[in-house]
């Protein structure tokens, strides 16, 4: 079985920390180098996908609710939460309920 370990996760930069110390945090999670792994991939494809919106909110004709970036944004964001809520402690799992952001059609990880 693989190791896990305490980390400290800030949402908004898609920071991902051993320390609860060294800069702000949103949620604590407990997960292995697998999970972590996984959740800094996702981030880093949030990351990716920001710039495009950032490209074309440039571009006045697209709608929002047309837009297949704020789609994939708005879907790994839902995965980050998933995530989080599977391997958070009660406080994150607790909070991450309370924003109905998570339903039975959110993938898993």
């Amino acid at each position: 079985m693989d190791e896990r370990h305490d980390y400290y996760i800030e949402i908004a930069t898609g920071e991902i920390s051993r320390s609860s110390t060294d800069s702000p945090w949103n949620f604590k999670i407990s997960a292995t180098d697998e999970e972590i792994t996984r959740l800094r991939e996702i981030f880093d494809s949030s990351h990716s996908v920001d710039w495009q919106n950032f490209y074309r909110a440039h571009v006045p004709y697209i709608q929002y609710h047309f837009d297949r970036q704020n789609d994939a944004y708005d879907e790994n964001l839902r995965q980050v939460y998933s995530m989080i809520h599977d391997l958070g402690d009660e406080e994150a799992k607790k909070h991450i309920e309370s924003m109905r952001i998570l339903d039975e059609d959110t993938p898993r990880y």
